[in-house]
């Protein structure tokens, strides 16, 4: 093997990874937060017994669980403004692809976390005059909680992966930033290897800290 590696010319345009891991770090939050949220007031409707409730969310699970997040970026980014005549930003409509296909995937989690449980837990809850929320929130949402995490952990880890996809459409995150050095420095192996470290670092302490999380979880339910 008698290539050379070249990562002094890669870390000395540290500058230039870093402001697009900031947009990467910022898009993940967003996208993510938001899911979460969505996703259980989703995930409610999903396991509701009403039809109309049920028959929207289920379409609306298939819908983004069924089609690339790919294709979604860029129906948001270019179909989007054709038919209402709202020109997102690209970091807007990557954010919004983002945060509705993840919010999918966490609401078929939050379903199967709140069903897992006995349904002595909403019978008693309903017998002392809890509404449903007040149930979901003090009985329901705390016990199930640590059986999503897992779950979650891996979902969190895939949009994490999945923020590099924002750059198609010109997303000036880490994998834009890494293209663009790439191209001015003629050393892709470098940069991608770097860019690959810093996921990992990125990514890898989240995955601890949820271990961390499930164990601690697991350990007040025992």
């Amino acid at each position: 093997m008698n290539y050379s590696f070249q990562f002094g010319e890669i870390l000395a345009n540290g500058d230039l990874l870093l402001r697009g891991l900031k947009l990467t770090v910022l898009l993940f939050v967003l996208a993510f937060s938001g899911a979460l949220v969505c996703g259980l007031f989703i995930g409610v409707a999903r396991g509701s017994s009403r039809r109309v409730p049920n028959l929207i969310a289920t379409a609306y699970i298939e819908l983004f669980r069924n089609t690339p997040v790919l294709v979604q970026l860029i129906w948001f980014y270019y179909a989007l403004p054709a038919l209402s005549g709202w020109q997102p930003t690209a970091f807007t409509a990557a954010a919004l692809g983002l945060f509705l296909n993840t919010s999918a995937y966490c609401a078929e989690i939050w379903r199967a976390g709140l069903q897992s449980l006995p349904a002595g837990q909403w019978e008693a809850g309903r017998a002392i005059g809890m509404s449903e929320w007040q149930l979901l929130r003090r009985v329901v949402v705390p016990q199930a909680l640590a059986r999503m995490v897992p779950a979650f952990t891996n979902r969190g880890v895939e949009l994490a992966k999945m923020t590099s996809i924002a750059s198609t459409i010109t997303v000036q995150e880490l994998m834009y930033e890494a293209k663009m050095l790439s191209t001015q420095t003629f050393l892709p192996l470098e940069t991608f290897t770097v860019v690959a470290v810093i996921y990992f670092v990125l990514i890898y302490p989240g995955t601890l800290a949820a271990y961390a999380l499930e164990r601690r979880l697991n350990s007040k339910g025992a």
